[in-house]
């Protein structure tokens, strides 16, 4: 199951509190169709009814189940520049 560094998990933390977010708040990895190869990354206020959840110091993550297949031995990783600017990343789970 993919899971998420400190940093990820503040970040996506950050961003709920700044749009006055729901408890069901946080971000939503999905397919673009059915092509594993390209994923999207968005706010949501909530899970669709086919998503995995991922939940991390307070950060949910849903995942649909391509992005849950794709993602599933990976760690969510995220950045944020001397302007804000947030970008994430996935990387290789680490033992």
């Amino acid at each position: 199951m993919l899971t998420l560094t400190d940093t990820a998990a503040k970040v996506i933390r950050d961003l709920n509190a700044q749009a006055g977010a729901s408890s069901d708040k946080g971000i939503r990895i999905s397919s673009h169709g059915e092509d594993a190869g390209s994923l999207m990354l968005s706010v949501a206020d909530g899970p669709e009814s086919t998503d995995k959840v991922v939940e991390s110091s307070g950060a949910k993550v849903y995942l649909d189940p391509v992005a849950a297949s794709v993602l599933d031995d990976k760690s969510l990783d995220a950045d944020v520049d001397d302007q804000g600017g947030i970008s994430f990343h996935v990387e290789e789970q680490t033992a």
